[in-house]
C-alpha cells in the first residue's frame, strides 16, 4: 500500500473540515438522532415517570455543556438574559418538551414526532402576533396543515388519547410561542443560550414533577436509564450543536427540514423497533401536516427573496 505525499495527507483534514462535507453531516445526524428521540423517550418512560425523565434529561446536558462553555471563557449571562432564558425555558422544554413525554404515555413515539410537527403551523401564528401576518401563501400552508391536524386526531394513534392530544399540540404551540418570543428578548449569546435554558429548564421540569407526585424510580431498568443518557447526549447537546453548525453555514430553509424529515424516522423506527401501530388516517394527517409546512416554508423564503 502505497504512503500519500505530504499535500495529499495535508488535503485529507481540510476536506473533512470543508462545510461542503460537514454540513451534510450534520444534516443527517440531525434527522437521525432528533428523530430517534422520540423512541428514546419511549423506552425511558418504562421506569421514569414523564417530567421527571425531562428534568434529568436536560439538567445533565445543561450543567455539563455549561460547564464546557465556561472553561472555553465565555462569560456569565446576565441577570436579564437568566431571567429571560428562564421564561423560555418553561415554554420551551416546560411545556414544550414535558407534554410529550406526558403524552407518549398513552400515544405512541410516531405519532407523537406527527404532532408536533405542525410546530410550524402554530409559529405562523403567533409571528402574526407580533405584526408579521402571513402571506396568501402562507395562510394556505396553515389551512392545509391545521387539516392535516384534523386527520390526524381522527387517526387510532390520538382518537384513543384525548388527553394526549391535547398535551402533544400544546407542546407544539408552546414551543412556537417561546420560539417567536425569545427572538425578541435578550437573550444569551449562541450556545450559551442554549446552557441556560436547559439548566432552568431542567430544573422547572423536575418541580413540575414533584407537584404532580412524580417520584425517582427505585429499581429503573438499564435500558430506561441508557435512553435519559442517550437523550442528554446525543439529543440535546450533538443534536443541538449540528444544528448551530449548519445553520451558521446553510441557509435557514435547509437547517429547519428537519421539521419534514423527524416525523418520518420516528414513524419508521417506532413500527420497526418498538412494534407500534401506525393506521392509514395518521399516515394521511402525517402527509398533510409536512404539505402545510412545506408550503408555509416556501411562502417565507419567497417573501424573503
Amino acid at each position: 500500500m502505497s504512503v500519500p505525499s505530504a499535500p495529499a495527507a495535508a488535503a485529507a483534514p481540510r476536506r473533512l473540515a470543508d462545510p461542503g462535507a460537514l454540513v451534510p453531516l450534520s444534516m443527517a445526524v440531525l434527522y437521525l438522532i432528533w428523530g430517534s428521540t422520540y423512541l428514546a423517550i419511549h423506552y425511558a418512560l418504562e421506569s421514569y415517570p414523564p417530567f421527571t425523565l425531562a428534568g434529568l434529561r436536560f439538567l445533565v446536558a445543561g450543567i455539563v455543556l455549561y460547564g464546557f462553555l465556561r472553561l472555553r471563557g465565555l462569560p456569565v449571562p446576565t441577570a436579564v438574559q437568566w431571567r429571560n432564558a428562564a421564561f423560555t425555558s418553561v415554554l420551551l422544554l416546560g411545556l414544550g418538551n414535558g407534554l410529550i413525554c406526558y403524552a407518549e404515555q398513552d400515544v405512541g413515539s410516531g405519532v407523537s414526532a406527527v404532532a408536533v410537527a405542525s410546530m410550524p403551523l402554530f409559529a405562523a401564528l403567533f409571528e402574526g402576533l407580533y405584526g408579521n401576518w402571513p402571506s396568501r401563501q402562507e395562510s394556505l400552508g396553515l389551512m392545509v396543515g391545521f387539516t392535516g391536524v384534523i386527520v390526524l386526531n381522527l387517526g387510532s394513534g390520538l382518537s384513543g388519547s384525548r388527553l394526549g392530544a391535547l398535551a402533544l399540540l400544546t407542546a407544539a404551540a408552546a414551543w412556537a410561542l417561546g420560539s417567536a418570543w425569545s427572538r425578541r428578548h435578550d437573550m444569551p449569546p449562541g450556545p450559551m443560550n442554549t446552557a441556560a435554558q436547559m439548566l432552568c429548564g431542567g430544573i422547572v421540569l423536575l418541580l413540575f414533577g414533584l407537584l404532580h407526585g412524580e417520584q425517582l424510580p427505585v429499581h429503573p431498568t438499564l435500558r430506561a436509564t441508557l435512553a435519559i443518557a442517550y437523550l442528554a447526549l446525543f439529543g440535546s447537546i450533538v443534536a443541538f450543536s449540528a444544528y448551530l453548525y449548519v445553520l451558521e453555514r446553510a441557509r435557514p430553509a435547509l437547517a429547519t427540514s428537519y421539521a419534514y424529515v423527524n416525523p418520518l424516522v420516528a414513524v419508521l423506527l417506532g413500527v420497526l423497533v418498538a412494534g407500534e401501530q401506525v393506521g392509514p388516517l395518521d399516515l394521511a394527517g402525517m402527509a398533510v401536516i409536512v404539505s402545510g409546512v412545506a408550503v408555509i416554508t416556501l411562502g417565507k423564503r419567497r417573501r424573503a427573496h
